[in-house]
Protein backbone atom coordinates (compact mmCIF):
# COMPACT_ATOMS: atom_id res chain seq x y z
CA UNK A 1 0.00 0.00 0.00
CA UNK A 2 1.01 3.14 -1.23
CA UNK A 3 1.33 6.05 1.61
CA UNK A 4 3.35 8.61 0.76
CA UNK A 5 0.87 10.83 -1.16
CA UNK A 6 0.41 13.94 0.20
CA UNK A 7 -1.62 16.94 -1.27
CA UNK A 8 -3.14 20.09 -0.27
CA UNK A 9 -6.33 19.22 -1.56
CA UNK A 10 -8.12 16.08 -2.35
CA UNK A 11 -10.99 15.97 -4.51
CA UNK A 12 -13.53 12.99 -5.18
CA UNK A 13 -15.47 13.04 -7.74
CA UNK A 14 -14.71 14.77 -11.15
CA UNK A 15 -18.46 15.88 -12.13
CA UNK A 16 -19.74 18.95 -12.64
CA UNK A 17 -18.39 20.37 -9.09
CA UNK A 18 -14.82 18.22 -9.02
CA UNK A 19 -13.72 19.76 -12.55
CA UNK A 20 -14.20 23.80 -11.33
CA UNK A 21 -12.39 22.98 -7.67
CA UNK A 22 -9.60 20.97 -9.89
CA UNK A 23 -9.30 23.92 -12.29
CA UNK A 24 -9.01 26.95 -9.20
CA UNK A 25 -7.57 25.19 -6.81
CA UNK A 26 -4.77 24.31 -8.57
CA UNK A 27 -4.24 27.70 -10.76
CA UNK A 28 -2.05 28.47 -7.64
CA UNK A 29 1.17 26.41 -8.33
CA UNK A 30 2.26 26.26 -5.19
CA UNK A 31 -1.06 24.12 -4.02
CA UNK A 32 -1.25 20.17 -4.97
CA UNK A 33 -4.21 18.76 -5.99
CA UNK A 34 -5.38 15.22 -6.42
CA UNK A 35 -9.03 14.86 -8.28
CA UNK A 36 -9.53 11.09 -8.16
CA UNK A 37 -12.58 9.99 -10.37
CA UNK A 38 -14.20 6.74 -10.32
CA UNK A 39 -15.19 6.30 -13.76
CA UNK A 40 -13.01 6.57 -17.45
CA UNK A 41 -12.13 9.67 -19.29
CA UNK A 42 -14.32 11.17 -20.93
CA UNK A 43 -13.14 9.96 -24.80
CA UNK A 44 -16.39 8.00 -25.72
CA UNK A 45 -17.69 9.54 -29.40
CA UNK A 46 -21.15 9.26 -28.03
CA UNK A 47 -20.37 12.09 -25.06
CA UNK A 48 -19.24 14.68 -27.86
CA UNK A 49 -22.10 14.36 -30.38
CA UNK A 50 -24.84 16.49 -28.55
CA UNK A 51 -28.38 13.95 -30.13
CA UNK A 52 -26.06 10.68 -28.81
CA UNK A 53 -26.08 10.68 -25.27
CA UNK A 54 -28.83 8.57 -24.54
CA UNK A 55 -26.53 6.09 -26.14
CA UNK A 56 -24.14 6.46 -22.97
CA UNK A 57 -27.08 5.14 -21.09
CA UNK A 58 -26.80 1.36 -19.59
CA UNK A 59 -22.98 2.24 -21.18
CA UNK A 60 -19.51 1.25 -19.21
CA UNK A 61 -20.12 5.04 -18.53
CA UNK A 62 -22.91 5.28 -16.34
CA UNK A 63 -23.40 4.34 -13.07
CA UNK A 64 -27.01 2.42 -13.97
CA UNK A 65 -28.51 2.95 -10.63
CA UNK A 66 -32.20 1.65 -10.03
CA UNK A 67 -34.29 3.12 -7.26
CA UNK A 68 -36.41 0.84 -4.34
CA UNK A 69 -39.53 -0.08 -5.19
CA UNK A 70 -42.23 2.98 -5.57
CA UNK A 71 -44.98 2.40 -3.46
CA UNK A 72 -46.94 5.61 -5.09
CA UNK A 73 -46.21 4.73 -8.26
CA UNK A 74 -47.51 0.87 -8.54
CA UNK A 75 -44.12 -0.50 -7.03
CA UNK A 76 -42.05 0.16 -10.06
CA UNK A 77 -38.13 0.65 -9.85
CA UNK A 78 -37.05 3.71 -11.85
CA UNK A 79 -33.89 4.30 -13.31
CA UNK A 80 -31.48 6.40 -12.81
CA UNK A 81 -28.41 7.54 -15.11
CA UNK A 82 -25.59 9.34 -13.48
CA UNK A 83 -22.21 9.75 -14.82
CA UNK A 84 -19.53 7.29 -14.46
CA UNK A 85 -16.66 8.96 -16.55
CA UNK A 86 -14.98 12.40 -16.14
CA UNK A 87 -17.50 15.78 -16.57
CA UNK A 88 -20.23 12.70 -14.53
CA UNK A 89 -23.30 13.53 -15.27
CA UNK A 90 -22.54 17.06 -17.65
CA UNK A 91 -20.58 14.42 -19.64
CA UNK A 92 -24.50 12.39 -20.65
CA UNK A 93 -26.92 15.19 -19.91
CA UNK A 94 -29.20 16.81 -22.37
CA UNK A 95 -26.76 19.93 -22.30
CA UNK A 96 -29.43 22.30 -20.88
CA UNK A 97 -28.21 25.11 -19.36
CA UNK A 98 -30.53 26.66 -16.68
CA UNK A 99 -29.95 28.97 -13.54
CA UNK A 100 -33.26 28.52 -11.92
CA UNK A 101 -35.39 31.38 -10.55
CA UNK A 102 -34.00 33.49 -8.34
CA UNK A 103 -36.85 32.43 -5.21
CA UNK A 104 -35.02 29.59 -5.56
CA UNK A 105 -31.79 31.23 -3.90
CA UNK A 106 -33.49 33.49 -1.87
CA UNK A 107 -35.35 30.60 -0.40
CA UNK A 108 -31.85 29.03 0.60
CA UNK A 109 -30.91 32.37 2.39
CA UNK A 110 -34.35 32.83 4.28
CA UNK A 111 -33.80 29.15 5.59
CA UNK A 112 -30.78 30.76 7.35
CA UNK A 113 -27.64 30.13 4.63
CA UNK A 114 -25.96 33.48 4.64
CA UNK A 115 -24.23 34.59 1.44
CA UNK A 116 -26.62 31.89 -0.38
CA UNK A 117 -29.32 34.63 -1.56
CA UNK A 118 -28.96 34.85 -6.04
CA UNK A 119 -27.42 38.29 -5.43
CA UNK A 120 -24.92 36.40 -3.72
CA UNK A 121 -24.70 33.47 -6.15
CA UNK A 122 -25.04 35.65 -9.36
CA UNK A 123 -21.59 36.64 -9.41
CA UNK A 124 -20.09 32.78 -9.57
CA UNK A 125 -22.49 32.31 -12.58
CA UNK A 126 -21.03 35.08 -14.46
CA UNK A 127 -17.96 34.06 -13.39
CA UNK A 128 -18.32 30.35 -14.78
CA UNK A 129 -19.93 31.83 -18.01
CA UNK A 130 -19.15 32.67 -21.56
CA UNK A 131 -22.17 33.53 -22.16
CA UNK A 132 -23.44 33.87 -26.42
CA UNK A 133 -27.52 34.10 -25.78
CA UNK A 134 -27.98 37.56 -24.35
CA UNK A 135 -25.87 40.38 -23.65
CA UNK A 136 -26.15 42.44 -19.97
CA UNK A 137 -24.82 42.82 -16.70
CA UNK A 138 -26.70 39.71 -15.68
CA UNK A 139 -24.76 37.37 -17.91
CA UNK A 140 -20.80 36.44 -18.01
CA UNK A 141 -18.72 36.43 -21.45
CA UNK A 142 -15.13 35.28 -19.76
CA UNK A 143 -15.96 32.20 -18.11
CA UNK A 144 -14.72 29.09 -18.79
CA UNK A 145 -18.07 27.27 -19.80
CA UNK A 146 -19.70 28.20 -23.17
CA UNK A 147 -23.22 28.65 -23.57
CA UNK A 148 -24.97 28.96 -26.75
CA UNK A 149 -27.98 28.96 -28.91
CA UNK A 150 -28.80 25.48 -30.48
CA UNK A 151 -27.30 25.81 -34.04
CA UNK A 152 -30.05 24.05 -36.10
CA UNK A 153 -33.57 24.28 -34.55
CA UNK A 154 -36.41 21.43 -35.76
CA UNK A 155 -39.58 22.72 -37.22
CA UNK A 156 -41.19 21.19 -34.56
CA UNK A 157 -39.26 22.92 -31.84
CA UNK A 158 -40.32 25.86 -33.63
CA UNK A 159 -43.88 24.85 -33.49
CA UNK A 160 -43.77 24.30 -29.83
CA UNK A 161 -42.85 27.73 -28.80
CA UNK A 162 -45.00 29.77 -31.30
CA UNK A 163 -48.22 27.06 -29.49
CA UNK A 164 -46.95 27.97 -26.13
CA UNK A 165 -47.70 31.52 -27.32
CA UNK A 166 -51.08 30.63 -28.96
CA UNK A 167 -51.76 29.56 -25.55
CA UNK A 168 -50.93 33.07 -23.68
CA UNK A 169 -47.45 32.20 -22.29
CA UNK A 170 -44.66 34.61 -22.99
CA UNK A 171 -41.98 34.15 -25.42
CA UNK A 172 -38.34 34.34 -23.94
CA UNK A 173 -35.84 34.67 -26.23
CA UNK A 174 -33.80 33.57 -22.71
CA UNK A 175 -35.20 31.09 -20.19
CA UNK A 176 -32.32 32.64 -18.15
CA UNK A 177 -34.12 35.14 -16.65
CA UNK A 178 -33.99 35.68 -13.40
CA UNK A 179 -37.62 35.30 -12.95
CA UNK A 180 -38.19 33.30 -16.33
CA UNK A 181 -41.58 32.42 -17.17
CA UNK A 182 -42.88 31.56 -20.32
CA UNK A 183 -41.77 29.44 -23.55
CA UNK A 184 -38.57 29.53 -25.39
CA UNK A 185 -35.37 27.79 -26.79
CA UNK A 186 -33.11 26.50 -24.32
CA UNK A 187 -29.58 27.59 -24.16
CA UNK A 188 -27.31 24.79 -24.29
CA UNK A 189 -23.36 23.97 -23.24
CA UNK A 190 -22.20 23.26 -26.28
CA UNK A 191 -19.41 24.70 -28.59
CA UNK A 192 -19.44 25.25 -31.95
CA UNK A 193 -21.52 21.93 -32.24
CA UNK A 194 -19.84 19.51 -29.84
CA UNK A 195 -20.61 18.81 -26.17
CA UNK A 196 -18.82 21.47 -23.37
CA UNK A 197 -19.01 19.72 -20.25
CA UNK A 198 -17.62 20.60 -17.00
CA UNK A 199 -14.63 18.38 -18.44
CA UNK A 200 -14.45 20.37 -21.65
CA UNK A 201 -14.95 23.13 -19.79
CA UNK A 202 -12.31 23.07 -16.67
CA UNK A 203 -10.35 20.15 -16.83
CA UNK A 204 -9.06 20.14 -20.59
CA UNK A 205 -7.16 23.98 -19.85
CA UNK A 206 -5.69 23.01 -16.63
CA UNK A 207 -4.72 19.00 -17.49
CA UNK A 208 -0.91 19.65 -17.85
CA UNK A 209 -0.70 21.45 -15.04
CA UNK A 210 2.61 19.80 -13.22
CA UNK A 211 0.61 20.54 -9.44
CA UNK A 212 -2.33 18.42 -10.44
CA UNK A 213 -2.71 15.13 -10.61
CA UNK A 214 -5.90 13.43 -12.30
CA UNK A 215 -6.70 9.55 -11.36
CA UNK A 216 -9.83 8.19 -13.34
CA UNK A 217 -10.69 4.56 -12.68
CA UNK A 218 -10.28 5.26 -9.18
CA UNK A 219 -12.82 4.47 -6.50
CA UNK A 220 -12.55 5.86 -2.75
CA UNK A 221 -13.66 3.34 -0.39
CA UNK A 222 -13.28 5.54 2.89
CA UNK A 223 -12.09 8.65 4.67
CA UNK A 224 -9.23 8.11 6.52
CA UNK A 225 -9.40 10.03 9.93
CA UNK A 226 -7.37 11.08 13.28
CA UNK A 227 -9.98 11.66 15.90
CA UNK A 228 -12.77 13.50 14.11
CA UNK A 229 -10.24 15.23 11.14
CA UNK A 230 -10.14 13.85 8.04
CA UNK A 231 -6.84 13.27 6.67
CA UNK A 232 -6.80 11.72 3.78
CA UNK A 233 -8.84 8.74 1.48
CA UNK A 234 -8.73 5.05 1.07
CA UNK A 235 -9.27 3.90 -3.05
CA UNK A 236 -9.19 1.15 -5.27
CA UNK A 237 -7.20 1.66 -8.23
CA UNK A 238 -7.14 -0.04 -11.82
CA UNK A 239 -6.51 -3.29 -11.17
CA UNK A 240 -7.78 -3.53 -7.62
CA UNK A 241 -4.62 -1.83 -6.26
CA UNK A 242 -5.66 0.03 -2.75
CA UNK A 243 -3.76 2.98 -1.98
CA UNK A 244 -4.25 5.90 0.24
CA UNK A 245 -3.98 9.50 -0.46
CA UNK A 246 -3.17 12.13 2.41
CA UNK A 247 -4.11 15.92 2.75
CA UNK A 248 -2.19 19.08 4.49
CA UNK A 249 -5.55 21.01 4.15
CA UNK A 250 -8.84 19.84 3.18
CA UNK A 251 -10.83 16.37 1.47
CA UNK A 252 -13.67 17.69 -0.83
CA UNK A 253 -16.72 15.58 -1.74
CA UNK A 254 -17.81 16.07 -4.85
CA UNK A 255 -19.48 12.88 -6.13
CA UNK A 256 -23.13 14.31 -5.94
CA UNK A 257 -26.53 13.62 -4.43
CA UNK A 258 -26.22 9.58 -4.71
CA UNK A 259 -21.86 9.07 -4.05
CA UNK A 260 -21.53 11.93 -1.56
CA UNK A 261 -23.70 10.83 1.54
CA UNK A 262 -22.76 7.17 0.50
CA UNK A 263 -18.94 7.67 1.06
CA UNK A 264 -20.25 9.66 4.09
CA UNK A 265 -21.78 6.79 5.60
CA UNK A 266 -19.19 4.21 4.64
CA UNK A 267 -16.42 6.29 6.76
CA UNK A 268 -18.57 6.43 9.71
CA UNK A 269 -20.53 9.77 9.37
CA UNK A 270 -24.31 9.38 9.41
CA UNK A 271 -26.89 8.12 11.64
CA UNK A 272 -25.54 5.78 14.40
CA UNK A 273 -28.02 2.89 14.83
CA UNK A 274 -28.05 2.38 10.52
CA UNK A 275 -24.21 2.45 10.63
CA UNK A 276 -23.95 0.03 13.61
CA UNK A 277 -26.75 -2.11 11.88
CA UNK A 278 -24.00 -3.22 9.53
CA UNK A 279 -20.93 -3.14 11.43
CA UNK A 280 -19.30 0.08 10.27
CA UNK A 281 -17.33 2.42 13.34
CA UNK A 282 -19.20 5.26 14.33
CA UNK A 283 -17.18 8.29 14.15
CA UNK A 284 -19.96 11.03 13.90
CA UNK A 285 -23.47 10.76 14.48
CA UNK A 286 -25.32 13.00 11.78
CA UNK A 287 -28.59 11.78 11.39
CA UNK A 288 -29.18 13.99 8.06
CA UNK A 289 -26.73 12.42 5.83
CA UNK A 290 -28.62 10.81 3.07
CA UNK A 291 -31.71 12.17 3.98
CA UNK A 292 -33.81 15.38 1.96
CA UNK A 293 -33.40 13.30 -1.13
CA UNK A 294 -35.53 15.72 -3.80
CA UNK A 295 -35.70 15.14 -7.72
CA UNK A 296 -37.96 16.06 -10.29
CA UNK A 297 -40.21 13.57 -11.92
CA UNK A 298 -41.48 13.98 -15.28
CA UNK A 299 -44.51 13.13 -17.26
CA UNK A 300 -45.09 13.38 -20.69
CA UNK A 301 -47.46 13.97 -23.65
CA UNK A 302 -46.68 12.31 -27.03
CA UNK A 303 -47.83 12.40 -30.24
CA UNK A 304 -47.47 10.73 -33.64
CA UNK A 305 -45.73 13.20 -36.47
CA UNK A 306 -47.79 13.13 -40.08
CA UNK A 307 -44.59 14.81 -41.60
CA UNK A 308 -40.91 13.03 -41.48
CA UNK A 309 -39.52 16.07 -40.23
CA UNK A 310 -38.50 14.68 -36.17
CA UNK A 311 -35.49 13.79 -35.04
CA UNK A 312 -36.66 9.91 -34.85
CA UNK A 313 -34.81 9.11 -38.26
CA UNK A 314 -31.46 11.98 -38.16
CA UNK A 315 -28.87 8.99 -37.57
CA UNK A 316 -28.29 8.90 -41.66
CA UNK A 317 -24.88 9.08 -43.57
CA UNK A 318 -25.92 13.07 -44.82
CA UNK A 319 -26.55 13.95 -41.38
CA UNK A 320 -23.07 12.76 -40.49
CA UNK A 321 -21.64 13.68 -43.04
CA UNK A 322 -23.06 17.06 -41.96
CA UNK A 323 -21.64 17.00 -38.89
CA UNK A 324 -18.86 15.58 -39.40
CA UNK A 325 -17.82 18.35 -41.72
CA UNK A 326 -19.39 21.52 -40.49
CA UNK A 327 -20.24 20.51 -36.99
CA UNK A 328 -24.28 21.25 -38.18
CA UNK A 329 -27.83 19.46 -38.48
CA UNK A 330 -30.01 17.35 -36.43
CA UNK A 331 -26.79 15.67 -34.48
CA UNK A 332 -26.21 19.27 -33.12
CA UNK A 333 -29.69 19.20 -31.51
CA UNK A 334 -29.78 18.32 -27.44
CA UNK A 335 -32.80 16.68 -28.19
CA UNK A 336 -34.90 18.73 -25.62
CA UNK A 337 -34.90 21.73 -27.87
CA UNK A 338 -37.40 23.97 -26.21
CA UNK A 339 -39.74 24.57 -23.35
CA UNK A 340 -40.42 26.37 -20.38
CA UNK A 341 -42.05 27.50 -17.39
CA UNK A 342 -45.19 27.99 -15.87
CA UNK A 343 -47.43 28.24 -12.50
CA UNK A 344 -50.31 25.87 -12.54
CA UNK A 345 -52.27 28.35 -10.16
CA UNK A 346 -51.64 32.51 -10.57
CA UNK A 347 -50.93 33.33 -6.94
CA UNK A 348 -47.82 31.02 -6.91
CA UNK A 349 -44.17 33.21 -6.32
CA UNK A 350 -42.69 31.33 -8.96
CA UNK A 351 -43.53 28.64 -11.53
CA UNK A 352 -44.32 24.87 -10.34
CA UNK A 353 -44.08 23.06 -13.96
CA UNK A 354 -40.78 23.21 -16.36
CA UNK A 355 -41.78 21.73 -19.86
CA UNK A 356 -39.28 19.96 -22.17
CA UNK A 357 -39.94 19.96 -25.83
CA UNK A 358 -38.75 17.43 -27.99
CA UNK A 359 -39.00 16.62 -31.48
CA UNK A 360 -39.48 12.82 -31.73
CA UNK A 361 -40.39 10.16 -29.84
CA UNK A 362 -38.91 10.19 -25.85
CA UNK A 363 -39.96 7.36 -24.31
CA UNK A 364 -37.96 5.56 -21.77
CA UNK A 365 -35.18 7.96 -21.48
CA UNK A 366 -34.43 7.67 -25.46
CA UNK A 367 -34.29 3.91 -25.26
CA UNK A 368 -37.69 2.65 -26.43
CA UNK A 369 -37.16 3.41 -30.29
CA UNK A 370 -41.18 2.94 -31.83
CA UNK A 371 -41.26 3.37 -35.54
CA UNK A 372 -42.52 6.46 -37.75
CA UNK A 373 -41.71 9.89 -36.52
CA UNK A 374 -43.37 11.71 -33.22
CA UNK A 375 -43.36 14.46 -30.87
CA UNK A 376 -42.77 14.73 -27.49
CA UNK A 377 -43.57 17.16 -24.47
CA UNK A 378 -42.92 16.58 -20.77
CA UNK A 379 -44.09 17.90 -17.82
CA UNK A 380 -41.44 18.67 -14.90
CA UNK A 381 -42.56 19.22 -11.23
CA UNK A 382 -40.29 21.24 -10.66
CA UNK A 383 -41.24 21.83 -6.31
CA UNK A 384 -41.20 18.56 -4.94
CA UNK A 385 -42.87 17.84 -1.25
CA UNK A 386 -42.40 14.60 -1.30
CA UNK A 387 -38.93 13.35 0.34
CA UNK A 388 -36.56 10.39 0.05
CA UNK A 389 -33.25 9.35 1.22
CA UNK A 390 -29.99 7.80 -0.10
CA UNK A 391 -29.00 4.60 2.26
CA UNK A 392 -26.55 1.98 2.73
CA UNK A 393 -26.70 -1.46 0.97
CA UNK A 394 -24.13 -2.61 2.32
CA UNK A 395 -20.72 -1.70 3.90
CA UNK A 396 -19.02 -1.97 0.34
CA UNK A 397 -18.45 0.76 -1.48
CA UNK A 398 -18.52 -1.98 -4.41
CA UNK A 399 -22.25 -2.07 -3.74
CA UNK A 400 -25.19 0.50 -5.03
CA UNK A 401 -26.90 2.07 -1.99
CA UNK A 402 -30.58 2.25 -1.64
CA UNK A 403 -32.21 4.97 -3.42
CA UNK A 404 -35.39 5.82 -2.30
CA UNK A 405 -36.90 9.13 -3.68
CA UNK A 406 -40.49 8.21 -2.32
CA UNK A 407 -42.03 9.60 -5.22
CA UNK A 408 -45.83 10.96 -4.92
CA UNK A 409 -45.93 10.17 -1.13
CA UNK A 410 -47.16 13.67 -0.59
CA UNK A 411 -50.56 14.00 -2.76
CA UNK A 412 -49.96 17.52 -3.90
CA UNK A 413 -46.93 16.29 -6.20
CA UNK A 414 -48.95 14.18 -8.02
CA UNK A 415 -52.04 17.05 -8.43
CA UNK A 416 -49.36 19.12 -10.09
CA UNK A 417 -48.35 16.59 -12.70
CA UNK A 418 -51.75 15.88 -13.50
CA UNK A 419 -52.08 19.94 -14.00
CA UNK A 420 -49.06 19.77 -16.07
CA UNK A 421 -50.10 16.70 -18.38
CA UNK A 422 -53.53 18.85 -19.06
CA UNK A 423 -50.96 21.91 -20.05
CA UNK A 424 -48.78 19.68 -22.71
CA UNK A 425 -51.91 18.34 -24.37
CA UNK A 426 -53.62 21.72 -24.75
CA UNK A 427 -50.39 23.19 -25.93
CA UNK A 428 -49.79 19.79 -28.29
CA UNK A 429 -53.27 20.86 -29.79
CA UNK A 430 -52.84 24.29 -30.34
CA UNK A 431 -53.01 25.59 -34.16
CA UNK A 432 -49.35 25.53 -34.76
CA UNK A 433 -49.02 21.50 -34.63
CA UNK A 434 -52.34 21.15 -36.93
CA UNK A 435 -50.47 20.40 -39.91
CA UNK A 436 -47.91 17.87 -37.58
CA UNK A 437 -50.33 16.40 -35.05
CA UNK A 438 -51.14 12.73 -35.64
CA UNK A 439 -52.50 10.39 -33.11
CA UNK A 440 -51.68 10.45 -29.71
CA UNK A 441 -49.39 7.85 -28.20
CA UNK A 442 -49.43 8.67 -24.68
CA UNK A 443 -51.38 8.83 -22.85
CA UNK A 444 -53.80 8.22 -25.29
CA UNK A 445 -57.23 9.76 -25.93
CA UNK A 446 -59.00 7.27 -23.94
CA UNK A 447 -57.35 8.63 -21.15
CA UNK A 448 -59.53 11.85 -20.12
CA UNK A 449 -60.51 11.30 -15.82
CA UNK A 450 -58.48 12.80 -13.42
CA UNK A 451 -57.81 9.13 -11.82
CA UNK A 452 -56.87 8.13 -15.24
CA UNK A 453 -54.82 10.84 -15.72
CA UNK A 454 -53.22 10.23 -12.03
CA UNK A 455 -52.62 6.21 -13.04
CA UNK A 456 -51.10 6.92 -16.26
CA UNK A 457 -48.61 9.37 -14.46
CA UNK A 458 -47.95 6.43 -11.61
CA UNK A 459 -46.98 3.99 -14.30
CA UNK A 460 -44.91 6.27 -16.68
CA UNK A 461 -43.34 8.89 -14.94
CA UNK A 462 -39.21 9.08 -14.45
CA UNK A 463 -36.56 10.91 -13.19
CA UNK A 464 -35.27 14.16 -15.28
CA UNK A 465 -32.34 13.36 -13.61
CA UNK A 466 -31.40 16.36 -10.86
CA UNK A 467 -31.36 14.66 -7.47
CA UNK A 468 -30.43 17.03 -4.69
CA UNK A 469 -30.59 17.94 -1.01
CA UNK A 470 -28.86 14.50 0.71
CA UNK A 471 -26.30 16.37 2.22
CA UNK A 472 -28.34 19.31 3.49
CA UNK A 473 -27.00 22.73 4.06
CA UNK A 474 -28.57 24.21 6.74
CA UNK A 475 -28.50 24.59 11.11
CA UNK A 476 -31.31 22.26 11.55
CA UNK A 477 -31.26 19.01 12.69
CA UNK A 478 -31.05 17.00 8.92
CA UNK A 479 -28.62 19.23 7.95
CA UNK A 480 -25.15 17.89 7.11
CA UNK A 481 -22.89 20.71 6.00
CA UNK A 482 -22.84 24.86 7.27
CA UNK A 483 -23.08 27.57 4.60
CA UNK A 484 -19.35 27.64 3.71
CA UNK A 485 -20.30 23.49 3.43
CA UNK A 486 -17.94 22.35 6.02
CA UNK A 487 -19.02 18.88 7.49
CA UNK A 488 -20.42 19.24 10.57
CA UNK A 489 -18.44 17.58 13.48
CA UNK A 490 -15.45 17.15 11.29
CA UNK A 491 -12.71 19.20 10.41
CA UNK A 492 -11.02 19.58 7.13
CA UNK A 493 -14.11 18.59 5.13
CA UNK A 494 -16.72 19.77 2.56
CA UNK A 495 -19.29 18.60 0.51
CA UNK A 496 -19.51 20.21 -2.80
CA UNK A 497 -21.74 19.35 -5.22
CA UNK A 498 -26.06 19.26 -6.11
CA UNK A 499 -26.70 17.29 -2.22
CA UNK A 500 -25.89 20.60 -0.14
CA UNK A 501 -28.80 22.11 -1.84
CA UNK A 502 -31.39 22.50 1.09
CA UNK A 503 -34.01 22.35 -1.50
CA UNK A 504 -33.93 21.60 -5.50
CA UNK A 505 -34.27 24.39 -7.94
CA UNK A 506 -36.65 24.82 -10.05
CA UNK A 507 -34.54 24.25 -13.13
CA UNK A 508 -31.83 21.78 -14.70
CA UNK A 509 -29.29 21.76 -11.93
CA UNK A 510 -26.05 21.49 -13.98
CA UNK A 511 -25.37 25.55 -13.80
CA UNK A 512 -26.58 25.60 -10.26
CA UNK A 513 -24.21 23.46 -9.69
CA UNK A 514 -21.17 25.02 -11.14
CA UNK A 515 -21.93 28.13 -9.37
CA UNK A 516 -21.90 26.49 -5.86
CA UNK A 517 -18.36 24.93 -7.13
CA UNK A 518 -16.82 28.42 -8.07
CA UNK A 519 -18.31 29.67 -4.92
CA UNK A 520 -16.67 26.96 -2.72
CA UNK A 521 -13.40 28.03 -4.90
CA UNK A 522 -13.38 31.21 -2.92
CA UNK A 523 -14.49 29.86 0.65
CA UNK A 524 -11.61 27.52 0.54
CA UNK A 525 -8.82 30.11 -0.62
CA UNK A 526 -10.86 32.29 2.20
CA UNK A 527 -9.39 29.95 4.84
CA UNK A 528 -6.16 29.63 4.09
Amino acid sequence: MNVTMIYDYIIVGAGSAGCVLAHRLSTDANIRVLLLEAGKRDRQLAIHIPAGFSQVFHSELDWNYYTEPQAHMNQRQLYWPRGKVLGGSSSINAMIYIRGHQQDYDNWAKLGNFGWGFSDLLPYFKKAENYQVSTGELYGTRGLLNVESLRDKNILSRAFVEAGVEMGLQRREDLNHPEAEGVGFYPVTQKQGRRHSAAAAYLSPCRDRKNLQIRTETLVTRLLFEGTRVVGVEFVGPGGKCDRAYSNREVILAGGAINSPQLLMLSGIGDRDRLQSLNIPVVVHLPGVGENLQDHLIAGVVYQCKQPISLDKANTAANWLQYLLFKRGPLTSNIAEAGGFVKTQSDLLQPDIQFHFAPLYFLEHGLQKPRGHGFSLGATLLHPESRGSIRLASSSAFDAPRIQPNYLAREADLRVLSAGIKLCRNILQASPFDGFRGGEVFPGSECQEEEEIAEFIRNSAETLYHPAGTCKMGSDSLAVVNSRLQVYGVENLRVVDASIMPAVVGGNTHAPTVAIAEKAADLLRSNY
